[in-house]
């Protein structure tokens, strides 16, 4: 980039790369979303997946700790608690964790990590690394991905409640509260995005920085397919769905 991007442009931007690199169009996604996974395979998903999960209010501070605006501070602080909870809200982890309790998971197990692929986990810190590390941005350019999921959490709530017997409403509150949540959030750091980034340098490093939350996501999909989809690729340690032993 060489030119200046209007504002309009520059999410324009952001939207195709939505459109062409977002994980909902990972071949693992269409199976899952249609139907076409066993319980152990999507017991591994929610399993690796509470990784990414748990690493988002981290990541969150992580961002927080080099803030020096207060105001920008105070607009943060609330995704930490959507995730860990306050008050009378339990939170998101709370609610993927129901998600893992409904698939016959333990839930200490999932807590635990320890059966997560070694992929999974390498993807997450590499994110949490990258959110405490560059300009704040950067940072907040990354967290855009936002702007697809109400899509694939409409996909997954439909799909997955469709297809599998041992899926019912009360286990999809994650995505259902996340159809709320989502679209607040993104409002917020598209603005931001789009007002900071006032050079052709600013604004390649936010498309660079989602391009690189994009990838986060794609990685841990290509995990699972490669562990559970394509036989015999579980990493030693890793989960073993029941029969598969």
């Amino acid at each position: 980039m060489t030119e200046l991007l209007s504002p309009q442009a520059l999410e324009d931007s952001l939207r195709d790369i939505g459109a062409t690199r977002y994980h909902n169009l990972h071949p693992f996604h269409g199976l899952l979303h249609g139907g076409k996974l066993n319980k152990g395979q999507v017991q591994a998903w929610a399993l690796n997946r509470y990784c990414y999960q748990a690493a988002i209010p981290r990541k969150d501070a992580a961002l927080m700790s080099g803030l020096t605006d207060r105001e920008l501070r105070r607009e943060w602080l609330h995704r930490i608690l959507d995730h860990d909870g306050f008050g009378d809200d339990p939170g998101g982890l709370e609610r993927w964790l129901t998600l893992t309790d409904g698939l016959g998971l333990d839930r200490d197990y999932v807590m635990s990590m320890e059966g997560a692929l070694p992929a999974t986990r390498m993807a997450v810190e590499s994110y949490v690394r990258f959110v405490g590390e560059r300009p704040t941005l950067e940072a907040i350019a990354s967290s855009l991905t936002e702007l697809f999921a109400p899509t694939i959490h409409r996909e997954r709530i439909s799909g997955m409640l469709e297809n599998y017997r041992f899926i019912s409403d009360d286990v999809m509150t994650y995505f259902q509260r996340r159809l709320t949540q989502a679209p607040r959030d993104v409002e917020f750091a598209l603005g931001y995005v789009k007002r900071e980034a006032t050079t052709p340098e600013r604004q390649r490093a936010v498309l660079d920085a989602l391009r690189f939350k994009c990838n986060v996501l794609w990685t841990q999909l290509d995990a699972l397919h490669s562990a559970y989809v394509e036989p015999g690729r579980v990493p030693p340690g890793a989960f073993v769905p029941e029969g598969n032993a």
